[in-house]
């Protein structure tokens, strides 16, 4: 499969339109809930998900190495996201009809995984895309680097700031509980 996404991007590079689509069906998933991990809401990851494929079609010419297609993607669609936080200007947080709709075996860990998003979503910009894209998506500290075009020992600061922020918020709540 990998070897047929490279060949896709190198055809997008030329200008194939179908080969661009093909790629987007692929990663469309990904995409989508990286720009939701960022907005917070189904309308705004759907505009950000059609800026960042616009963005992404507009200049794929200058996409030099094809193996780093998905990193270049993630970058766009981080700062597409970002674009619209800035412009909406607050956080949404997730509402309980989105939670409600929920399939029930989700709903088990349903209060953990929004405790959890909320103390992500509280996060500084910085400090939540290196947590998004380093426990969420797996990625290195080098490929983390790279995507928020920063040296990678800040993105370890992010990471660790971060990781520290995300136990202050739980700290907090537990003594809110158990208080």
């Amino acid at each position: 499969m990998e070897a047929e996404i490279h060949r896709l991007v190198k055809k997008a590079i030329k200008g194939n339109k179908n080969a661009f689509e093909k790629l987007v069906q692929h990663y469309y998933e990904r995409i989508y809930r990286t720009a939701y991990l960022y907005v917070h809401n189904e309308a705004d990851a759907l505009d950000v998900v059609q800026e960042a494929t616009y963005q992404a079609y507009t200049s794929i010419k200058t996409l030099r190495n094809p193996e780093y297609f998905t990193t270049w993607l993630t970058r766009i669609v981080i700062r597409c996201s970002g674009h619209v936080i800035k412009k909406r200007d607050n956080v949404i947080p997730m509402s309980d009809e989105l939670l409600a709709s929920l399939p029930d075996e989700l709903n088990s860990n349903i209060e953990e995984s929004s405790q959890l998003l909320h103390a992500v979503q509280q996060l500084r910009l910085n400090y939540r895309t290196a947590i998004i894209l380093f426990y969420y998506y797996d990625y290195s500290i080098k490929t983390i680097s790279s995507v928020m075009e920063i040296p990678e020992n800040t993105v370890k600061t992010y990471l660790s700031r971060g990781k520290a922020e995300l136990k202050k918020v739980y700290k907090s709540e537990e003594d809110k509980c158990h208080g």
